[in-house]
């Protein structure tokens, strides 16, 4: 990422008016990474803790937590997979074998 940051600069030092558009680049890569820090967040409390965000940003009692429920999520989602059965729109069969459960 920050070969495309040194990247925006070098084009916007040969457009004339230097003075306004590097103000502008500066703003936008400050509000991406404020959006990649609340995303980062979002990671350490649902994500696997196999990203590896919450081992060097939290302590390991608090990254304990999202391993408990993303294993309880992982059990929960091989039990419906065993009921989710494919429907297919109009079809007869698929009507009958919603009807029997």
């Amino acid at each position: 990422m920050s070969l495309g940051m040194s990247y925006k600069p070098n084009l916007n030092a040969h457009i004339p008016g230097t003075p306004l558009n590097p103000a502008g680049s500066v703003h936008s890569p400050s509000t991406s990474m404020a959006t990649s820090a609340q995303y980062r967040q979002l990671i350490n409390d649902y994500g696997p803790p196999s990203l590896g965000y919450t081992q060097g940003m939290q302590g390991t009692s608090s990254s304990q937590v999202p391993q408990s429920k993303y294993a309880e999520l992982l059990a929960i989602i091989e039990e419906l997979g065993k009921e989710i059965r494919p429907t297919y729109a109009g079809s007869k069969s698929a009507m009958e074998r919603l009807k029997r459960g």
